[in-house]
């Protein structure tokens, strides 16, 4: 329970606060207990959002009281103390780099004082773990960018960037799942859908995953997109330890 506070969240929601940092271990706790949500479901909570540091749990006062609550997750706490993560993901999604699916691949090298194939080579270096979802349906926030790579955002945002996109903004990288308006430095695009309402799991990845991104061409970039269009393609799915032993 060391550095772990409760907070209300209006009358239907708790809010468990780990230590106000970002770092892999921190939010390793968040997904023990959410985990222990979903494998032993306590009777009134109807859903659970992990963030960074926190994990908001709804539930039904109805059915369940707040004190019953904190208490049930002092218990939960105690007991995964120690105890090993959750077991990770490794999603590899290929991008397209430069050219017309990444404007600002220059402006990003620029400011890193590198070239454009050094900014993708340490982009597609290592994964980058999701520590939450949110801002659009399935943009992840990822963490471990390369200090090189930080480069701060748009002065004037575009007020449409493609879905797919891949992008950076300041000291992060991610996804755009959808079109949208946004700020962010665009340095290649994915032909991977990585939400779509229509699949039976509309996510693609959920928060605790790893995200590995893989250079392809235009011409691979086109042949995907089409597969992945009429639900022909999906990217690798594997676990840590698989990915490791390639």
């Amino acid at each position: 329970m060391d550095g772990v506070r409760f907070r209300t969240a209006g009358d239907s929601a708790l809010i468990v606060e780990f230590e106000k940092a970002i770092s892999p271990e921190i939010n390793s706790r968040v997904m023990r207990l959410a985990q222990t949500l979903k494998d032993r479901p306590v009777r009134g909570v109807t859903d659970w959002i992990p963030a960074f540091c926190t994990l908001l749990i709804a539930y039904d006062p109805l059915q369940l009281g707040e004190e019953e609550l904190k208490k049930q997750l002092t218990s939960r706490l105690e007991q995964e103390n120690g105890k090993e993560c959750v077991p990770v993901r490794v999603i590899d999604i290929p991008v397209c780099y430069g050219r017309y699916f990444g404007p600002d691949l220059h402006r990003v090298a620029e400011h890193a004082g590198l070239t454009p194939e050094d900014v993708i080579r340490e982009h597609c270096r290592k994964p980058y773990r999701i520590y939450m979802l949110g801002f659009l349906p399935g943009f992840a926030y990822l963490g471990g960018l390369a200090p090189q790579l930080h480069t701060p955002r748009l002065a004037v945002p575009r007020t449409r960037i493609p879905a797919g996109s891949v992008g950076i903004g300041g000291a992060q990288t991610g996804i755009y799942p959808l079109d949208s308006p946004g700020g962010w430095q665009l340095i290649g695009r994915t032909p991977v859908r990585v939400y779509d309402p229509d699949r039976e799991e509309p996510f693609l990845y959920q928060a605790g995953d790893l995200i590995r991104f893989v250079p392809i061409d235009p011409d691979r970039y086109y042949e995907l997109h089409r597969l992945c269009e009429t639900g022909q393609w999906q990217p690798a799915v594997r676990t840590r330890k698989e990915a490791e032993q390639e």
